[in-house]
């Protein structure tokens, strides 16, 4: 192989994340809704009988299917299953920076439009109960910060012999910001938290 045609190969492709062939990948969709001419956002609370972050608040969403073209579509497929829509009722769908995760997942979240809320048929086995919050409370509230850390810790047999330092080396910590909102009774954190501030410093940028 010649200089020419490795060339050749790196201009041809894209770049994306390294390893993302072995990501899994999830699609969420921060719903916009009109109620009394006021903007809301709408928010799940997770359904107790889940395996997984049982009574959290998050958005609709969920993994990529195989015969959904693409991110987007995801996103709208589960807010209609998880919601139980008309078909019809979300439109203007529109995308926001995706997250990578550091437990080997990328998230695409989505703004959409939602017509109304007086036709949902909520799916009880993912959903509790929604609520709607006022963007005007996201944009004049700051989420409050609290940081997680991040530890690599090798596992045992890991090859300290081959690398400079052996069992002294110097492995990097993480501190991770994690966002908090609370309105009434339900407390906003994690992804969809991150979520939300990114939302509302784009459109804060218009």
């Amino acid at each position: 192989m010649d200089l020419e045609r490795i060339l050749s190969k790196l201009m041809e492709r894209k770049p994306f994340v390294l390893g993302s062939e072995n990501f899994s990948t999830y699609s969420v969709l921060l719903p916009l809704v009109y109620i009394n001419n006021e903007i809301h956002l709408v928010f799940e609370v997770r359904a107790l009988s889940l395996r997984r972050q049982p009574g959290e608040v998050c958005f609709p969403g969920g993994k990529k299917d195989e015969t959904d073209r693409d991110h987007r579509e995801t996103a709208i497929r589960e807010t209609y299953e998880e919601l139980g829509l008309k078909e019809g009722s979300i439109s203007r769908v529109v995308p926001l920076d995706f997250i990578v995760s550091p437990y080997g997942n990328i998230i695409y979240p989505f703004v959409g439009v939602i017509t109304t809320l007086k036709d949902t048929q909520i799916n009880h086995k993912e959903v509790d109960h929604i609520f709607t919050v006022p963007l005007t409370f996201f944009k004049d509230t700051k989420p409050d910060i609290h940081y997680v850390t991040a530890r690599l810790e090798p596992e045992p047999g890991f090859p300290y012999d081959s690398i400079v330092g052996g069992k002294d080396y110097n492995w990097q910590i993480k501190r991770m910001e994690e966002y908090f909102y609370y309105y009434e009774d339900n407390v906003i954190w994690g992804l969809t938290a991150r979520v939300v501030r990114h939302f509302i410093q784009v459109i804060e940028k218009v």
